[in-house]
């Protein structure tokens, strides 16, 4: 039978203090090292702002929603001192905005297209009915 070794062993319970406080250590090194991210937060507010501006709410609400929802908890977790949790939704709220942007862009680029076909549609129309009522000469 084999026999497995005592958790009283010596020297264990210094071993998993040292990792323990290595653990925390380094934790607490890598949240410190994050600077506060309010150029990143800022870029964010821009973004969502240009989206706005070209339509993201109509033509892509569900990204707009994502973008503000993340912008608004960027600025709850720098406010909390949390940056790396704040820099990384501001970068995600900026590319959820941006993507409501293109989405709305690309929504009107089609609308445009749509109505510029239904126009020529028309005109093509209006052209074959009066050549079709002139009179030979």
């Amino acid at each position: 039978m084999m026999k497995l070794p005592h958790p009283t062993t010596p020297g264990l319970p210094r071993l998993r203090l040292t990792l323990l406080v290595a653990t925390a250590s380094f934790a607490l090194l890598a949240c410190a090292s994050v600077p506060p991210p309010n150029a990143e937060i800022e870029a964010s507010g821009v973004a969502l702002a240009s989206a706005t501006g070209a339509g993201g709410t109509q033509w892509a609400p569900q990204e707009m929603r994502s973008a503000q929802d993340k912008h608004s908890r960027a600025k709850q977790a720098l406010s909390n001192q949390d940056n790396a949790l704040a820099l990384n939704l501001a970068r995600e709220s900026s590319v959820d905005a941006r993507l409501a942007e293109s989405k709305a862009n690309a929504g009107k680029a089609g609308k445009s297209a749509a109505e510029l076909q239904e126009s020529s549609r028309v005109l093509r129309e209006e052209l074959q009915r009066k050549s079709n009522t002139k009179e030979p000469s």
